[in-house]
């Protein structure tokens, strides 16, 4: 049977080198980026009928098309319909899930402008509904991958807007948020800190 994810992409196992699923760490896939470790494991989850989470599709409308044959069609200029939300949504234990990405450079600190107004305002109405939203945060300096639940951006985001701080304190994340450790399958276990969530 062929898997294929919303973006068309063909799902292809990646085998450990002992042909076994474990729990070692795995350091080959340092180079990706958050979005791809993200993926790789929704992709684990879904073969494994844990959960069934895709990236969203970001919204665009194509202005202009180059047709250099009939098989290699080229979008040449295209432009964003509307704000999109989060990146990632999808079902897990019976539970509407809802989450966004960010990967930092700082190292003490993560920055509230790499949220924008529309997504905070969007986990807050899915947060209304019921649904288990949250972020996930890579400090990219030393790999560290951090899940923080949605109330606890949403705070820091509303005082910013009083006068607060512009950033939330790495020291914060790592008290309040759940700290994920790398993986051979899943990559990045995240689902892990939604089951404390839902429990």
């Amino acid at each position: 049977m062929t898997i294929r994810y919303p973006n068309g992409n063909q799902f292809h196992e990646q085998p450990t080198s002992s042909g076994t699923h474990n729990d070692s760490i795995n350091f080959s896939n340092r180079g990706m980026t958050l979005e791809d470790e993200i993926n790789k494991s929704n992709q684990y989850y879904l073969r494994a009928g844990i959960a069934v989470i895709h990236k969203k599709p970001t919204p665009i409308q194509i202005v202009s098309v180059d047709y250099p044959k009939r098989s290699a069609a080229r979008i040449k200029e295209a432009y964003f319909r509307r704000a999109s939300t989060t990146d990632y949504n999808g079902v897990y234990r019976g539970k509407y899930i809802d989450f966004d990405a960010k990967e930092t450079k700082n190292k003490q600190s993560f920055p509230l402008k790499n949220f924008h107004e529309h997504q905070v305002e969007h986990m807050r109405q899915c947060l209304q509904q019921q649904g288990i939203c949250f972020a996930i945060i890579k400090f990219i300096s030393d790999q560290a991958v951090y899940v923080l639940k949605a109330t606890d951006l949403i705070t820091y985001w509303d005082a910013q807007k009083s006068g607060g701080r512009k950033s939330i304190p790495r020291k914060v994340i790592e008290k309040e948020g759940f700290l994920i450790q790398y993986r051979i399958n899943p990559l990045l276990p995240y689902l892990r800190a939604v089951d404390s969530f839902i429990e």
